[in-house]
């Protein structure tokens, strides 16, 4: 039984469709009134059938209440960190402190290539993201003397202002599967965030390990990095129960354009996960 001590929370990822605008915001809107703890976009500016993220997430932020939200995941090639860092902190004050930040190293790199943005091996992309990491740290660093000063292989920040400082303790969660990136999330990060259709039987456990060993060799507490897992699907509560008390899972992201499965998921299966999770850990 793996158990890092963090609430069970349910959420959903709404795909960003320009063509049914009214559907997307609905949807989110839903998730909110039915009580789900997370609504999330996937974040692909190159994808012309999609709304841009960053501006869909602030309308959606302004026409819901108590939802928490958050790309999954905004690739940073194509956002620059210092700009990156004040959007973020922008939207987290704008919500009453709702937005969370998943940051990804980038793929599709024709794409991103097409639009402007750099074509980076693996190991670059890694390097970048750990450099984009710390400008976000320190943009948001409002008590820090100084302005933020970065002369790292990819991005350059020249003595930019602080600020502005986050409503909340705001997570950065990592979209990541090598090693190298689930090292640089035991280190960095404050979530691990994985596609369970792209993992291979065992990859959580193998995962986890990787991230707890770097967070401890770092002096951090493993327990202080939430699991997160995106769902491809509707999947049994029993099998979301297991994943919560085998692997550490406490934030299932379900992807669905569904109004029905949203309040499905929230009504009934959340419910049964957090009795049968609860059951198991009351009787161990």
């Amino acid at each position: 039984m793996t158990d890092y001590g963090h609430d069970l929370r349910f959420g959903v990822n709404v795909l960003p469709e320009a063509g049914r605008p009214e559907a997307v915001v609905g949807l989110a809107r839903l998730a909110d009134r039915a009580g789900a703890d997370l609504v999330t976009f996937q974040d692909h500016p190159y994808h012309p059938g999609f709304l841009d993220t960053w501006t869909l997430l602030s309308f959606v932020a302004a026409h819901t209440t108590r939802v928490r939200l958050a790309g999954n995941v905004h690739p940073v090639p194509l956002r620059p960190p210092a700009v990156l860092a004040r959007a973020a902190a922008g939207l987290d004050v704008l919500s009453g402190g709702r937005f969370e930040l998943g940051l990804g190293a980038g793929g599709h790199w024709d794409a991103i290539e097409a639009m402007g943005g750099p074509r980076r091996t693996p190991g670059e992309a890694v390097d970048a993201l750990e450099e984009a990491i710390a400008i976000v740290r320190a943009t948001w660093a409002v008590d820090e003397p100084g302005g933020v000063h970065a002369g790292g292989r990819h991005y350059r920040v020249a003595g930019t202002a602080r600020g502005p400082r986050p409503a909340h303790a705001m997570g950065i969660w990592l979209g990541a599967y090598g090693p190298r990136m689930l090292r640089l999330t035991g280190r960095l990060a404050d979530g691990w965030l994985p596609s369970l259709p792209a993992l291979e039987p065992g990859a959580l456990a193998a995962g986890n390990a990787v991230i707890d060993e770097a967070a401890e060799e770092a002096g951090r507490d493993p327990a202080a990095i939430r699991r997160l897992l995106n769902l491809g699907g509707e999947l049994p509560a029993e099998r979301l129960a297991e994943l919560a008390l085998d692997d550490g899972v406490s934030t299932f992201i379900l992807l669905t354009g569904d109004p029905r499965v949203v309040q499905r998921y929230v009504d009934e299966t959340a419910p049964r996960v957090r009795a049968l999770v609860a059951e198991a850990r009351g009787a161990a």
